[in-house]
């Protein structure tokens, strides 16, 4: 089922999983028709690696974007959203 609000916004969910089956979560949210902003800086690197892992193929399978925002932070976006991304300018560039 999909969950679109009808007030034209959309839904931004921020996950913090603690244990690896929690990431689970942000796959179900993008299937929901969410994006996703998940940080897996509470877990070990070796579970991290493994969780973005099974959260990139999930994410995959149901024709959604994924892009790494940091080491341990990914933006998970729905089929349908477009993830942009734009460098900051240093002072003086143009």
């Amino acid at each position: 089922m999909v969950n679109s609000r009808s007030d034209g916004w959309h839904d931004v969910v921020v996950l913090m999983p603690e244990q690896f089956n929690d990431a689970l979560e942000a796959v179900l949210a993008v299937r929901e028709q969410r994006t996703v902003v998940l940080n897996l800086s509470r877990l070990t690197p070796e579970l991290a690696q493994r969780a973005a892992d099974l959260v990139s193929g999930g994410v995959h399978a149901l024709d959604g974007q994924q892009q790494r925002i940091s080491e341990r932070v990914l933006l998970l976006a729905p089929a349908g959203v477009a993830i942009n991304r734009i460098s900051a300018l240093k002072p003086g560039q143009s």
